[in-house]
């Protein structure tokens, strides 16, 4: 298998972190490092993705994720419907989309058999 190394604004971009913080656990973590090729100066470096680093990004990934916020509360109506749109497949809900915008809220109660009275 072939070692990856990857710059920290490569790793940046795949982790959605910014090159600073991954500056900052490549000192804290002490991941290894060895000089871009091709760069003079001998501060451009390149990390070894290795099974430690790996690891690190796996961990930290989750942490990051913010927390879902959901307005409707699942015993409304409005909360069963958002609840069974966000089952759907995104064709599914492209259908639906379709349907509502083509016949309205009255046609979808008379496909549904449901009569306004």
């Amino acid at each position: 298998m072939k070692e990856e190394w990857l710059t920290p604004d490569e790793l940046a971009q795949r982790t959605g972190y910014t090159r600073q913080t991954i500056n900052k656990w490549i000192k804290r973590e002490q991941w290894t490092t060895k000089p871009k090729p091709g760069v003079q100066g001998g501060k451009a470096r390149v990390v070894k993705i290795d099974e430690r680093v790996n690891a690190f990004i796996n961990e930290i990934r989750y942490a990051a994720e913010p927390a879902g916020i959901y307005q409707a509360r699942p015993n409304t109506l409005s909360g069963l419907l958002l609840s069974v749109v966000q089952q759907m497949t995104p064709q599914e809900q492209q259908n639906l989309q379709r349907l509502l915008l083509r016949e309205g809220v009255k046609g979808l109660l008379q496909r549904l058999d449901i009569e306004s009275k």
